[in-house]
């Protein structure tokens, strides 16, 4: 069942937070229809540009609509991921999402705004829902790259300015985090004196936190002793920042690399103790289970276990 996300992050301001997951593969779509619905979790689906080129918009949105059926209590939302232009208005133009982010950030402010402006014409016209983000987030992730030195915070007071110029529904911030493996390259955490700032300023409004997956040192390690050549140093949000960052009005948490890391260590292990196999189904079905139980455990983090039951 498709919730707008308008709804979502209503019901869970400052009380819980919406997983919002990248999927790129089936394997992704069954384990995260499947965790939802076992755990009564409401969640979001993401799909990048990245993941439109690989697989095809057309191929996602077939792999969603077909899980909705197979995963029938599931309660979601399709979200189109750190688009420009012209994915954001083939995504609107498409009517299979429910929400799109633009992503105009690494603009000056006055840019950002005007070209967030256009998108929220267009979207609003269609009831969909708009993300913007301002500020900067260092690391890679897909096909984003920054530089560390060009990585800045959100500042409040244009927060503040650009929700009301742009009249965005939700805001990704920068508040430390970072996209990619090296959440905190710096160990400096999440800016919490920024987040309380920007809700000070923007009561109720739902921000988002973009890098919010926590690089599993264990995972990492597995990797490694399995061929991989991962850095060690690799840290990610810890899972108390995580739970501390929902009262400032964090209603959505992006994951990501979390869920490529699991990959990885799946099927490197696997071909590494199973050097006469070939078949692709059997890593997968691990896949699969494995990214269901991930799911599980994160949903319990985000506090949002039990909370589908809000939406009918």
């Amino acid at each position: 069942m498709v919730v707008s996300p308008h709804i979502l992050f209503h019901n869970c301001y400052s009380k819980y937070a919406i997983a919002a997951v990248n999927v790129f593969t089936m394997e992704q779509i069954h384990g995260l229809f499947s965790a939802g619905e076992k755990a009564n979790a409401p969640f979001i689906v993401q799909i990048t540009p990245v993941s439109r080129n690989y697989a095809h918009p057309k191929m996602l949105i077939g792999m969603i609509r077909a899980a909705a059926k197979i995963y029938p209590k599931a309660k979601f939302a399709v979200h189109l991921d750190h688009g420009v232009e012209s994915h954001v208005f083939d995504a609107i133009n498409s009517e299979s999402y429910d929400s799109v982010m633009i992503d105009a950030s690494h603009d000056d402010f006055n840019q950002n705004v005007k070209r967030t402006q256009a998108v929220v014409e267009k979207a609003k016209a269609k009831q969909i829902f708009v993300e913007a983000e301002l500020g900067v987030l260092s690391g890679v992730e897909d096909d984003i790259s920054v530089d560390e030195k060009m990585a800045k915070y959100t500042h409040p007071d244009e927060a503040l300015q650009f929700v009301n110029e742009t009249q965005c529904n939700s805001l990704a911030v920068a508040v430390g985090t970072s996209h990619g493996a090296y959440k905190f390259s710096g160990g400096q955490g999440i800016q919490f004196d920024i987040l309380e700032k920007i809700q000070k300023l923007l009561p109720e409004f739902p921000l988002v936190l973009h890098g919010g997956s926590s690089v599993n040192h264990e995972e990492v390690n597995r990797i490694n002793k399995s061929g991989g050549k991962l850095d060690k140093t690799a840290s990610g949000v810890a899972p108390e920042e995580i739970i501390k960052s929902i009262s400032y009005g964090i209603c959505k948490i992006n994951i990501a690399t979390d869920t490529r890391i699991l990959w990885a260590r799946i099927h490197r292990e696997f071909f590494k103790d199973n050097p006469d196999q070939f078949d692709p189904i059997i890593p997968g079905k691990q896949y699969i289970e494995a990214y269901e139980k991930f799911m599980l455990s994160k949903f319990d983090l985000l506090k949002a276990t039990g909370k589908a039951n809000q939406f009918n």
